[in-house]
């Protein structure tokens, strides 16, 4: 039986709208064997949130340089907790201040990368950290089947009236990058 793969929601909070990190990232985890979600740009908490317990994910990965951490990710962790989602294994990257990580970390954030980790830490960290019981196939107490997804590849065409009743077929074998109804996607 096949291993189940690690679900990773990659999510740019705020109105931050420098994403090109969040996509290489997203990649990365893509590339080593992981299923990204990527949500887009400007997420609220609560759709960051709303997304994880759709998509049923192990990993929240929160990428921010506006410098409105202090106030988004604590949101997130309540909002986390309030839906009986303590078992997300959340991760922060972007321009971070040394003195704020201290109450991150207290607020439930398990780590923090700074610019210049390189891929290989994030995805170790991510594989040594994550839940081996929880989301991706277990009897969750949070799963909620059947959410809507769509295709986030080179040339994805958007048909939302249509993907309103199906869920985009998946892909046998590799390594998926998906997202979420109503993300930006790429953009032309």
């Amino acid at each position: 039986m096949a291993e189940a793969k690690i679900r990773v929601l990659v999510a740019k909070p705020g109105l931050d709208g420098h994403d090109r990190g969040a996509k290489v990232i997203a990649r990365a985890l893509r590339d080593a064997g992981m299923e990204v979600i990527y949500t887009g740009l400007r997420q609220t908490p609560e759709m960051i949130v709303s997304a994880a317990l759709q998509e049923d994910v192990q990993v929240i990965g929160l990428s921010i340089l506006s410098g409105a951490h202090n106030a988004i990710v604590p949101r997130v962790m309540d909002l986390l907790r309030q839906n009986r989602m303590d078992d997300v294994l959340v991760i922060v990257g972007g321009i971070i201040p040394d003195q704020d990580i201290p109450n991150l970390k207290q607020a439930g954030v398990a780590t923090i990368f700074q610019p210049g980790t390189s891929m290989d830490d994030i995805v170790r960290f991510i594989r040594e950290n994550v839940p081996s019981s929880g989301p991706a196939g277990s009897a969750c107490s949070y799963h909620r089947p059947g959410s809507l997804v769509l295709e986030h590849l080179p040339g994805h065409q958007d048909h939302s009236e249509s993907a309103a009743s199906v869920e985009a077929p998946r892909r046998p074998g590799g390594p998926q990058l998906r997202g979420l109804t109503g993300a930006r996607g790429r953009d032309r």
